[in-house]
Parts: structure tokens; C-alpha cells; sequence
């Protein structure tokens, strides 16, 4: 934990002597990358892998439903 937070000091300061132009260039190029088809396809992968090795498990599942991550009801089956 104390890495984490030492790094993201380190981030803020270089970030913040660096200025806005440098961090418009390093979210551009992020964007660029993160939407280049063979990332895409890599990042497709690995989330059906991982959904095949955890399966309901996931917080952030398709099958959990709405944005509170509440499932909607079942309906109560009814005895013929």
C-alpha cells in the first residue's frame, strides 16, 4: 500500500510540473491505444477467460442487472 501511495505522489508532482499539454498528450495517447482493434480483441480474450473461470462471481457481470449492481427478481414459481 505504501508503494501504491508513494507512486501516485510521484505521479501527481510529475504531473502537475509537467502541465495540462503534457497530460492531454498522455490521455490522447492512451485513447489511441486502448482503442486499437488488436487491444480490443486482447481485452475480449481475457474477459471471456475470466468469466469462464469465476462465472457468477463478478461485480461487474452483464447478469447482475441494473447500475447498483442489483439483480432483478425472479418470479416465484407457481405449484400446478
Amino acid at each position: 500500500m505504501k508503494t501504491f501511495l508513494l507512486g501516485a505522489a510521484v505521479g501527481y508532482v510529475l504531473g502537475a510540473r509537467a502541465g495540462r499539454a503534457r497530460y492531454e498528450q498522455i490521455v490522447r495517447t492512451y485513447r489511441a491505444i486502448a482503442d486499437h482493434p488488436a487491444v480490443q480483441g486482447a481485452a475480449g480474450v481475457v474477459r471471456a477467460k475470466v468469466g469462464e473461470k469465476v462465472g457468477e462471481r463478478l461485480p461487474f457481470g452483464r447478469s447482475h442487472g441494473g447500475p447498483n449492481g442489483q439483480r432483478a427478481r425472479e418470479p416465484k414459481a407457481t405449484q400446478a
